[in-house]
């Protein structure tokens, strides 16, 4: 077994025990030498896998004292609030339109298998246009466990977002907010320069403790804000 294949199985067994709520926040993680024993690869390799779950927000690495299941970071409902993007895009007088770049069916990850568990889902790439022009990139996950009529729906007529908002009701969600440069496809589809900044919404969805959707979306950085409305408050 070659080492990337090691280091995302890591990645994958971690992060499913954690997304599960079997390692709660503050929970202290298997230290580098325990992996390397357990999966039978090098240092590198361990340290690549829990890099990269740092990176996703799940764990916390400290020098000396090792590594714990991260405590979740406080959000405020008015500033992840933002609704369907055709909405928004007809809210600021333009006319929407999106196009699909790509639709396949397909295993669940481990990474992705809180959303699907063993089960199929569909992914999905769409651009999302403003009069025309680019406005929004997405891809989208959907479990064909939440949502099995999907499988028929002809995303090429509605986006899958506005899709799911109609027809999946949802009860709990997820909302990561962060500045991103834009990549080589990212850039392309938007029509930016590479590394044009950019914000990045991931979003993850579920009903009654079931997946029913892990999405990215991602905009020009100067076509989007967020805002918020607030009161002061007595101490």
């Amino acid at each position: 077994m070659d080492t990337p294949v090691i280091h995302r199985r890591i990645e994958g067994d971690i992060a499913r025990r954690i997304l599960s709520g079997e390692w709660k926040p503050g929970f202290r993680l298997p230290t580098e030498g325990e992996l390397m024993a357990q999966y039978g690869c090098a240092r590198m390799t361990a340290s690549k896998a829990m890099s990269r779950l740092a990176a996703r927000g799940l764990v916390t690495r400290r020098r000396r004292a090792g590594s714990v299941v991260a405590h979740p970071p406080l959000h405020s409902a008015s500033l992840v609030a933002i609704p369907d993007i055709q909405t928004e895009v007809e809210g600021r007088g333009l006319t929407y339109g999106h196009r699909l770049l790509s639709r396949q069916v397909r295993a669940a990850t481990a990474e992705e298998a809180w959303l699907a568990g063993q089960g199929l889902l569909i992914a999905v790439e769409t651009l999302h246009l403003a009069d025309d022009l680019p406005f929004g990139h997405e891809r989208r996950l959907i479990a064909l466990a939440a949502a099995p009529e999907a499988e028929a729906a002809d995303f090429a007529v509605q986006a899958a977002g506005s899709w799911l908002l109609a027809r999946t009701p949802w009860t709990e969600a997820e909302h990561r907010i962060s500045a991103v440069g834009a990549d080589h496809d990212i850039a392309r589809a938007l029509r930016l320069p590479l590394g044009a900044p950019c914000l990045k919404l991931e979003r993850r969805t579920w009903r009654d403790g079931q997946g029913v959707t892990w999405a990215w979306q991602t905009f020009p950085g100067d076509a989007y804000d967020l805002v918020a409305k607030f009161s002061p408050t007595k101490a």
